[in-house]
């Protein structure tokens, strides 16, 4: 009988398993996140061709500008999760307290770093040609985000989830 009952729940883990793998892309809070970095991602994209007249590919996948993707995906994720599970739980909870100290980071210790990285590009290329250093290569000085930034992010990862959330139950209905 133990062994029956063995069977039976090894079953159920195996099914659970293999029908947890195709609903990977029914996850909602993941795929309202991946959407809001993927927004981020775009916007930036063109922005930076509205203010420096040149496509710059580096905007697709690189940190920093307008608006921050960090802060639209953990806040798109957070929202989502808010919207599934609950805005009272403990889930939410967690990811809300993540995606702050994520944009706490973005315009702490990262803006900060960027800065640094411009102050020491600056001293390197005021460097005599024959010193050591003179011939590094420059640090990367986008890093961090303005608080402007974060907020734009953040928003545009609430409204993402938000407008997941209808399209979510919209579907459900149906």
């Amino acid at each position: 009988m133990e062994e029956m009952a063995g069977a039976e729940s090894g079953l159920s883990v195996n099914n659970s398993v293999s029908s947890s793998g195709s609903s990977i892309y029914k996850n909602y809070p993941l795929i309202a996140a991946l959407v809001a970095f993927a927004i981020a991602q775009f916007i930036k994209f063109f922005t930076s061709w509205y203010k420096e007249r040149r496509w710059d590919l580096k905007q697709l996948i690189g940190s920093g500008g307008m608006p921050s993707s960090h802060s639209a995906t953990v806040m798109a994720l957070s929202m989502a999760i808010g919207f599934q599970e609950g805005f009272g739980g403990p889930l939410f909870a967690t990811a809300l307290i993540l995606a702050c100290v994520v944009m706490y980071d973005a315009t702490g210790v990262r803006l900060q770093a960027g800065r640094q990285a411009e102050v020491l590009n600056q001293i390197v290329y005021e460097l005599p040609a024959e010193h050591p250093l003179a011939e590094s290569r420059p640090l990367r000085e986008l890093l961090g985000h303005t608080p402007p930034q974060v907020i734009a992010g953040s928003l545009l990862g609430i409204v993402t989830a938000v407008i997941g959330h209808f399209i979510t139950m919209t579907n459900n209905q149906s």
